[in-house]
């Protein structure tokens, strides 16, 4: 039973009547060589054959071949629907899982600082004023002849970040600065320091950076040498960790000798080393709250928002404003819009009907695309809640046109995003939001076991069903051209003899026009 619908009836009635006609024609035409058989020329038993089969089989072969070519016009109109479905799937999902319409965006009314909203930012405006910024250690040695080992014997350079250790083995062959750098960096169990080495006017030194920042992040070194004399005990050194920030007095202090330091600053203890920059915290405060922390990337001091500080922010103040972005909502929205119309558009185009032309939409008629068409037109035009409480696209500026469409009014699209997020939020909740049914019920229509499946399972089993009716009909085919082929075979040879027969008798007793050979010899 074929899966054609009324839309294709037609295609396939006017196909085989024109194929079935054709053969007809053909038996018709072939006949002709009988009568020429009869008349002493040769029967023409190849072509005869085939326009015997031919008008016995036309009908069901074209019959069939009309149903294939239908059949898999429908699964391609089917894909064209799936395919369009699931472009709407895509266009929805940043308002029906709801992450569109918790976006914001940020801006800062100075500079040396950037900021990033995510999920949990929460719309506000905030007085920001950068202390400091968090620094990694960086330890410069004094100045060595490059070639010159600093062990004279066999010896250990212990290295410790943030209670993370490596030890490393020297010798009198691989001590010197550049070897001794080098060592370090290819240690599989490098604690986070990185070696190079800057040759001056007073020879090479070696240079030690923390790869993180903040105050815990200081190099200390522990140098196990026989030998007291080598100048590799002077690269053992302390690092002690810079007093913690409470509030922006911790920044400021006095040492034993009257001087102004930096209390949050690391120190070092050992004569072979300058800290050329010190590992510290960095310190701002939000709000009028003061914030330290380990990094410069700081994601715990405003819900949802990452703030990224550089020196350039350093003792300056400015306004950090989070606020919702509309932009990305209205964008998203405009997406949704256009890819819903050009559904529907593709919809309209496989339902289409011209009463003047005998070619119709291929799903014209078709049960499934109704149920698809009327289900997302209801979506889009119930809104969402219910009584007092129900909120429609209406309320934002988007509206259900005569053919299926929706419209957007910009203006009062944007006014509703600055001004009535409510009615956004309440339209694209991720539960029961207009997006959130589309996205539900494209899942049901385009999934495995959906109806769109199942419509496409059922025409794939009909062609099977259509090209086993093909062999069969193949086969038999094949049958009457054996038997027919015989039956004219004998036939043209029974002829070929008649005439033989008739020619020999007209020789012997004369024709219309002529006397046979027994009148002549007659007396």
């Amino acid at each position: 039973m074929s899966t054609v619908t009324g839309s294709t009836t037609a295609a396939i009635s006017s196909a085989v009547a024109t194929t079935t006609a054709a053969a007809q024609a053909s038996v018709q035409a072939a006949a002709q060589s009988i009568i020429s058989g009869s008349t002493n020329s040769s029967m023409d038993t190849s072509s005869l054959v085939t326009a015997l089969v031919n008008s016995k089989t036309a009908g069901q072969a074209a019959t069939i071949a009309a149903e294939q070519t239908a059949d898999n016009t429908l699964i391609s109109a089917y894909g064209t629907l799936s395919a369009g479905l699931s472009a709407l799937q895509a266009a929805i999902l940043p308002l029906s899982d709801g992450a569109t319409l918790n976006t914001f965006k940020t801006t800062l009314s100075g500079t040396g600082v950037t900021a990033t909203a995510a999920t949990g930012a929460v719309a506000g405006s905030y007085s920001l004023n950068v202390a400091q910024v968090a620094t990694s250690q960086v330890l410069t040695s004094a100045g060595y002849n490059a070639s010159t080992n600093l062990a004279s014997g066999s010896a250990t350079m212990t290295l410790t970040v943030n209670g993370q250790s490596s030890t490393i083995s020297l010798n009198s062959s691989n001590s010197s600065i550049a070897g001794i750098a080098s060592a370090i960096n290819s240690a599989n169990d490098n604690p986070g320091v990185t070696a190079t080495v800057v040759t001056g006017s007073d020879g090479a030194h070696l240079v030690l950076q923390s790869n993180s920042t903040g105050a815990s992040s200081g190099i200390s070194i522990a140098i196990s040498d026989s030998t007291s004399t080598d100048d590799l005990n002077k690269l053992a050194v302390t690092t002690t960790a810079g007093k913690s920030i409470s509030s922006a007095s911790d920044l400021t202090g006095t040492d034993s000798s009257g001087n102004t330091i930096n209390p949050s600053q690391s120190t070092i203890s050992g004569t072979g080393w300058t800290q050329t920059q010190a590992a510290q915290d960095s310190y701002f405060t939000l709000g009028g709250v003061g914030v330290s922390s380990s990094t410069n990337a700081v994601n715990t001091a405003l819900s949802g928002v990452t703030l990224n500080l550089t020196s350039a922010a350093v003792g300056t103040t400015q306004t950090l404003t989070v606020a919702q972005d509309t932009s990305a909502e209205s964008s998203a929205i405009d997406n949704f819009v256009t890819v819903y119309n050009t559904l529907v558009t593709t919809m309209g185009s496989l339902t289409t009907y011209n009463a003047s032309s005998t070619s119709q939409g291929v799903l014209l008629g078709d049960s499934t695309l109704s149920v698809i068409q009327n289900q997302l037109a209801k979506i889009v035009g119930s809104g969402v809640g219910s009584g007092t409480t129900k909120t429609t696209l209406a309320a934002i500026g988007i509206t259900l046109q005569a053919d299926g469409t929706l419209s957007v009014d910009d203006t009062t699209l944007n006014a509703a995003l600055q001004n009535n997020q409510s009615a956004v939020t309440s339209l694209f909740n991720p539960t029961t939001g207009i997006a959130a049914q589309l996205d539900d019920s494209i899942t049901n229509y385009t999934s495995s076991g959906g109806i769109i499946q199942n419509r496409t399972d059922a025409i794939n089993s009909d062609l099977t069903s259509l090209s086993n009716q093909q062999t069969t009909l193949t086969a038999w085919q094949a049958q009457l051209t054996s038997q027919y082929t015989a039956q004219f075979t004998a036939l043209d040879t029974l002829m070929a003899t008649m005439n033989n027969n008739s020619q020999y008798l007209t020789q012997l007793f004369g024709g219309t026009n002529s006397a046979g050979a027994l009148a002549t010899n007659k007396g």
